[in-house]
């Protein structure tokens, strides 16, 4: 069973247990006169008694005396049992019962904690909370080396001053003790288990991706999963007390934290070096003493003398002792071994990436590196086990350590087996297939039916995707909230951000049949509910989310606790505060919780003022974007109609987004007084949308009575109409809209503001020049916009034309901008002069032409029947024959000087249909409507004269 699934009363006696043991060791190495005594040579029966034979040292037999077995059982089997659980059971139960993360918790049982001030830099208030490392420290950028460091060290200092000297291994692990107990003071959460603990690298290299028996958080049904911080409730439930100490942190998902640092540098040479250093800690006893009784006697833990030898040599090879100092052997010996395992890592990856290209193949470094990982992983359990606990194991029966051998080979190869095909790709996939199962358990679909008497949580990633395929009442709608849930959570959780969520989402939309311009809609409506969940600049994570959730569910309880107090209160007949001040700021303190922090757990703990609030935030958003509305309407403006109507198109479907999810906003709230307000408020920004639902009877219905009576009423103003912004509001407004996520409105935007003010404007292209996150079109063309002198003109600016000319034209209006800039990429302006020919009957359509400025006349010719027909700039000239891949039937003729057309090749326009099938249904609907036109246009026996 997973060590996360045991309840943590249970694991609290065990770590009590385990505890309590440890200090009695340490206790022994002070003051032990019981157990000397089976390790007389005369012990009737003691197995541990002193062997007659001779251990030769440098050539030298050692004298030998009975003594204390403190340190023969720590080092043959109390270290040995951890890095087996480590393997077995995955780090998440050896951090429950780890004794020294117990005691570093010290501080935070008894309230000690170091307390630090910060202050909000919008309100100036300011808050006490726990200490947190910093992000942004040098030891939290460089933890790994300090950890590999002390274990380096500790291991030298095992041979050269404690394995056997009882009263230095004793001050080594109370100093340890004190040390852990002093980071728990100084900062919040594991801060000694994540930045500190020598441990913490062997337990990532044995227990990463997962332990043979450990348990996938990912795929966890719990909110709290493998070793997470925890606390036990009054009534029994366990609590989230995370305080995201660590981003990524290995308690909450292990893999997820492999998965994250397996590319970095640092993660590679704790594998490799780790490798080299046990191989090195365990051959060194040979290169000292010259055998290998030396070491399976384990004489080497119980020289009394352990000191007296730092000074002697340190090695003895080909028979003669090598006059280099102890202190200066064991750290040299060790330290070559760590190179050495590092070198050997690299160049085993590098001789795999050349046999990967040496087939023909592209190396994939994640892979190799993965299973370059696991095989050292399991070359070293092996190699420990080997030797660790040897010394104690030989003393029993042949068939005990066979059985031990084998077990620990079975193990290692199952470990090996199971971690062996684990790949990031197949994390992902069973992430989010996990994410879409609780979406659809939350809408509380009855599947029981379907499934032969099996659960949703039976069900694989691939039969979960296939079940929301084909399950009856399951339809597209469906399908697409319930997809809107996991791009919102994978959001707010820093599994994705609005430009990577496309791409990492894409094999899901696959599987459930949802487009691409589906999941571009979904950013929109998530963007208008909640913006910050689109801003690049905020820092989301999984480990905030666990925070902030651990820190709701308290500010829940407390909030019973104190109603119930105030209740009693009140029947009493006696005053009460409605919460405890100094109860709810130690809280925050516990948890990190900012005011913006503290305000958002608080909605969420009275959902219908959150669903208020909410709503009251839409309705300034679409205040907000009607302002910018009326900002293009400045009469400054009206030279640069191609970019005004795409920034209009962009903010009017906002608007409509805005309005759509105000509307189910009030569904929510019901009969909440608040509601006659606020949908008043909607229906005189946005008659047109409260018109079209109110003809819709399926969302009449989603609507309350109260909400439908109020968007019913006609609308009365006295208010005078608003009038024109000034050139200062006009500019303030665009410049907002300069940061816009959609490039070609945040350049269109740039151009708008050079119009009102041509500093304010170059001042703004000079920062999109210079962003390296920007696309390459849009820093090219920023970067021309400096070099041109006088009013900026669109045709300067061909990169831009061409994607205002696709965005704004009837055929390709409300298509997603990465579909246009596809389109742009190969698209080419041509200019033509009055009677200048652009297409003639008879040619192969191998184009689409958007007439872009001036005039073009078309001839159509239909057997005998021939008509003219007067193009206008926007609209396609020839789309019917590049649909069908037909020759041309009519003639296309520029009408007049300066006519310019966009011609967007068909291979292109083909490329674009496959790859986005949203877009190939809207282009086949407008041509039905073309179609349609034309043939009333033309009756059968009707023609036009020339």
């Amino acid at each position: 069973m997973a060590g996360s699934l045991v309840a943590e009363k249970r694991i609290h006696v065990v770590r009590w247990l385990l505890t309590t043991g440890w200090l009695l060791i340490i206790g022994s190495l002070f003051f032990d006169p019981f157990t000397v005594r089976f390790t007389e040579p005369d012990h009737p029966w003691s197995p541990l008694r002193l062997p007659a034979t001779c251990v030769e040292v440098q050539g030298r037999c050692l004298t030998e005396a009975a003594y204390p077995l403190g340190t023969t059982l720590f080092w043959g089997a109390v270290v040995p049992s951890a890095i087996f659980v480590l393997l077995v059971f995955g780090h998440e139960l050896w951090r429950r019962i780890c004794p020294l993360s117990f005691l570093s918790q010290i501080p935070r049982a008894l309230g000690w904690q170091r307390q630090i001030e910060t202050r909000n830099p919008k309100s100036g208030v300011v808050r006490r909370q726990v200490a947190r490392l910093p992000a942004t420290s040098w030891l939290a950028r460089h933890y790994s080396a300090l950890q590999f460091g002390w274990l380096f060290v500790g291991l030298c200092g095992r041979i050269l001053f404690f394995n056997a000297d009882r009263l230095v291994l004793a001050g080594w692990l109370l100093f340890t003790i004190a040390a852990a107990i002093a980071v728990g003071w100084l900062y919040g959460g594991k801060a000694w288990c994540q930045y500190f603990c020598p441990m913490a690298p062997v337990q990532a290299i044995y227990s990463t991706p997962a332990g043979l028996l450990g348990s996938h958080a990912h795929q966890s049904p719990r909110s709290i999963t493998q070793s997470m911080c925890r606390t036990v409730l009054p009534n029994g439930d366990e609590q989230s007390a995370c305080v995201a100490c660590q981003q990524p942190c290995i308690d909450i998902d292990a893999e997820r934290m492999y998965w994250a640092r397996l590319a970095t540098p640092a993660f590679a040479f704790e594998r490799y070096a780790y490798v080299g250093l046990v191989l090195g800690y365990f051959l060194y006893y040979y290169l000292y003493a010259g055998n290998w009784d030396y070491y399976f006697s384990g004489a080497w833990v119980r020289q009394p003398d352990q000191l007296a030898h730092l000074l002697s040599p340190g090695l003895f090879l080909f028979g003669k002792a090598i006059n280099l100092p102890r202190l200066v052997a064991v750290p040299m010996v060790l330290g070559f071994f760590t190179w050495l395992g590092w070198l050997s890592g690299r160049a085993i990856e590098a001789w795999m990436r050349r046999g990967a290209r040496h087939q023909g193949e592209q190396p994939e470094m994640t892979r190799i590196r993965h299973r370059v990982f696991v095989v050292a992983t399991f070359v070293v359990f092996n190699l420990f086990f080997l030797f660790a606990g040897r010394p104690l194991l030989l003393l029993a029966p042949d068939w005990v350590q066979y059985l031990f051998d084998v077990a620990v080979v079975v193990t290692s190869s199952l470990w090996l087996v199971r971690s062996w095909h684990r790949s990031p790709a197949l994390y992902d996939r069973e992430n989010l297939a996990e994410r879409f199962r609780r979406q659809l358990e939350k809408l509380g679909l009855d599947v029981s039916r379907f499934l032969e008497g099996r659960s949703l949580r039976d069900l694989s990633p691939d039969e979960v995707y296939v079940l929301a395929r084909i399950l009856p009442g399951f339809g597209s709608e469906q399908r697409l909230e319930a997809y809107k849930g996991v791009v919102h959570d994978a959001l707010q959780e820093g599994y994705v951000n609005a430009a990577s969520s496309l791409e990492v989402l894409r094999r899901m939309r696959q599987e459930l049949g949802i487009s691409d311009d589906a999941h571009r809609q979904l950013l929109d409506q998530l963007g208008v509910e909640d913006p910050a969940l689109l801003d690049p600049d905020q820092r989301r994570s999984l480990e905030d989310q666990v925070r902030l959730s651990g820190y709701r569910r308290s500010l829940e309880r407390l909030l019973r606790l104190q109603n119930r107090e105030v209740s009693r209160a009140l029947a009493d007949g006696v005053d009460a505060d409605p919460i405890d001040p100094n109860a709810l700021e130690a809280l925050r303190r516990l948890y990190s919780i900012s005011a913006g922090e503290d305000e958002q757990a608080r909605e969420q703990l009275a959902p219908a003022e959150a669903a208020a609030r909410r709503t009251a935030l839409l309705l300034q958003r679409l205040g907000e974007l009607s302002q910018t509305l009326a900002a293009l309407e400045h009469p400054t403006l009206s030279g640069f109609e191609p970019l005004v109507a795409l920034a209009r198109d962009q903010l009017l479907q906002r608007q409509e987004l805005c309005g759509r999810s105000i509307l189910r906003g009030l569904g929510t709230l019901g009969s909440d007084p608040l509601v006659p307000e606020l949908a008043q408020r909607l229906a005189a920004t946005l008659p047109g949308l409260v018109e079209e639902v109110l003809s819709d009877d399926a969302r009449r219905r989603e609507l309350s009575a109260e909400v439908l009576q109020v968007l019913q009423q006609p609308l009365f103003s006295n208010e005078p109409p608003q009038p024109t912004l000034s050139a200062a509001q006009a500019l303030a407004e665009l410049d907002r809209l300069t940061a816009d996520p959609n490039p070609s409105l945040a350049l269109a935007a740039v151009v708008l503001s050079a119009a009102l003010d041509a500093e304010s404007g170059r001042h703004r292209a000079g920062q999109l020049a210079q962003d390296a996150q920007a696309p390459a079109w849009l820093r090219q063309t920023a970067a021309q916009l400096l070099s041109l002198e006088g009013p900026w003109q669109l045709a300067a600016m061909p990169e831009l034309e061409k994607r205002v000319v696709l965005a704004t034209s009837d055929f390709f209006r409300h298509t997603w901008s990465d579909t246009l800039d596809a389109l742009a990429e190969k698209a080419e302006i041509r200019a033509y002069q009055s009677g200048e020919l652009i297409t003639e009957t008879g040619d192969t359509c191998r184009e689409l032409l958007l007439l872009i400025e001036g005039s073009a006349r078309v001839e159509h010719r239909n057997g005998g029947r021939c008509w003219l027909e007067q193009m206008r700039p926007g609209q396609v000239l020839d789309e019917l024959e590049v649909l069908s891949n037909s020759h041309s039937e009519s003639t296309i003729a520029a009408d007049m000087d300066g006519t310019r057309v966009l011609a967007v090749p068909v291979d292109s326009f083909d490329a674009t249909l496959e790859r986005d099938p949203e877009f190939a249904r809207r282009v086949l609907a407008l041509e039905t409507r073309q179609l349609q036109r034309l043939t009333r246009e033309v009756g059968p026996a009707e023609s036009r004269p020339l």
